[in-house]
């Protein structure tokens, strides 16, 4: 069995290869030892679940074990975004959250994310000692087989269920009436909007239908129904997979496209020309209706794969910004600490003050709307707005799939030598802290990264214009290929 370790974001396997039942309940009873070891476990703890296949029998099994433990579960009767399971967490102030989900992978995965009490992203902290229960957990198992004394603990679902152990509860109610307070929802109800969302077979879907679809605004949804396979798609909302939400916002002459990922914490934005908007683009148009259509005034939180489009939005509104290494585990402790008005990622996730601590695509979808409703103007005439304050910025990233070998070859060839120029622009500086990321004199950058859940390479590039993105993009592959 292969080591479970948790990523940038929880522990994702492919299933029934790694991602077994009986790895998962070693999952939970690696979180019941944490809880009980913590002093939390009288708090409770809420499991939730997307819509990948088993998802739903996966998470009883969890809640099977941490039932056993004597700690209350709060098991969803549905499957549910991430962001609001994460919200359920502060609302009923449990201990944290279990959350059977891969997110954005491909459909033959499934994952298992632990979020912390108050509904974030578990830091290092809790997911090392969670990492060292499971290790210990695996390690006594394997010598003295699976009803050894101190192993997993279960108990049937039944039995919980009527012992009042598990108790089952619609997470939906509390966390719409928590967006009315962040968004005037009435009033974006009766703009005369013509929406498409594309929920990519995933947790989101019907969520912005329930919120928004009233007297004026027009809501079709794609892509909405329970298919695991993700059939056509991977369910990550970038622009390779919302060929047909573009294609739809185009010919039926949408105002706008959302997408959400497969448990719904990333949004993808498609503008009224059918063109979709990238992740960079869409964190500074959202700092920049919070900092001048909301006059909210506070930190800023970036990682350091984000565009510097943030710094700037930092200097013209007087705001500091800080930067971490990439993960919602090492955004979210500096959201609370530096009571910051958003943290994002490259990714497509955001994160809001007076919310949770932790990404949401529907609630980052309603502010884009509330953005568009309060200033009359399209996506595109947004950007326009957003250029026009910090200039043009133009980005893409490449995956490229490695084994463990190149990796380390890599790895080793980044770590020993020195670049001194990159595409024939000098190299002003080097961030080692999360990958390998190059500054260049022209204000351009070049990160070579990888990804923390997946067995990925990952190429980033930031520039005044594409040819100049895609040059660097291509020196960067030079740099890796060894």
């Amino acid at each position: 069995m292969a080591t479970i370790k948790f990523g940038t974001d929880g522990w994702r396997a492919i299933i029934a290869e790694d991602f077994t039942f009986d790895n998962v309940r070693i999952c939970a009873q690696g979180v019941a030892d944490y809880l009980k070891g913590s002093g939390l476990s009288q708090k409770g703890l809420v499991i939730g679940y997307d819509t990948r296949f088993a998802s739903e029998d996966f998470a009883a099994a969890a809640a099977e074990v941490i039932a056993a433990n004597n700690i209350k579960v709060h098991l969803c009767l549905s499957p549910a975004p991430t962001p609001v399971i994460s919200y359920t967490v502060s609302a009923i102030k449990a201990a944290g959250a279990i959350i059977i989900t891969a997110s954005h992978n491909p459909g033959s995965w499934n994952g298992f994310k632990y979020k912390s009490q108050d509904g974030a992203s578990a830091s290092t902290e809790i997911t090392s000692q969670i990492e060292k229960n499971i290790a210990y957990l695996t390690q006594t198992l394997s010598l003295q087989g699976r009803g050894a004394e101190g192993g997993v603990k279960r108990i049937a679902l039944d039995k919980a269920l009527k012992e009042g152990l598990i108790s089952y509860m619609n997470p939906a109610p509390p966390y719409f009436k928590q967006l009315s307070h962040l968004v005037d929802i009435q009033e974006l109800q009766h703009q005369k909007l013509k929406i498409i969302v594309d929920p990519m077979y995933g947790a989101g879907a019907g969520y912005f239908k329930t919120l928004l679809q009233d007297a004026g605004i027009e809501i079709t949804e794609i892509n909405a129904e329970r298919n695991p396979t993700f059939p056509g798609i991977q369910p990550e909302p970038i622009a390779k997979n919302l060929t047909k939400l573009c294609s739809l916002v185009k010919e039926q002459k949408a105002e706008v496209g959302l997408a959400t990922d497969g448990d719904a914490d990333r949004i993808g934005i498609i503008n009224e020309k059918g063109e979709f908007l990238n992740q960079h683009q869409v964190f500074a148009l959202l700092c920049l209706y919070l900092l001048e259509v909301r006059g909210e005034r506070g930190p800023m939180i970036k990682t350091l794969t984000s565009t510097t489009m943030i710094s700037k939005l930092g200097e013209i509104f007087n705001v500091p910004v800080y930067e971490t290494a990439v993960g919602f585990k090492y955004i979210a402790p500096l959201m609370i600490q530096k009571e910051a008005i958003i943290g994002g990622e490259e990714s497509g996730g955001y994160g809001f003050r007076r919310h949770i601590p932790e990404r949401d695509g529907i609630l980052a979808g309603l502010y884009f709307l509330d953005f568009m409703a309060k200033t009359g103007k399209t996506p595109s005439q947004l950007l326009d707005y957003l250029y026009s304050k910090v200039g043009p910025h133009y980005y893409e990233r490449i995956d490229s799939s490695i084994t463990k070998t190149k990796r380390q070859v890599i790895l080793k060839q980044l770590t020993s030598g020195s670049v001194d120029t990159i595409a024939g622009v000098k190299v002003t500086g080097m961030d080692s802290s999360d990958g390998f990321r190059f500054s260049l004199a022209d204000k351009s950058w070049l990160l070579i990264r990888f990804s923390g859940t997946e067995p990925l390479v990952r190429l980033y590039a930031e520039g005044e214009n594409l040819e100049k993105v895609r040059q660097l993009l291509g020196e960067g592959r030079k740099m890796i290929d060894v």
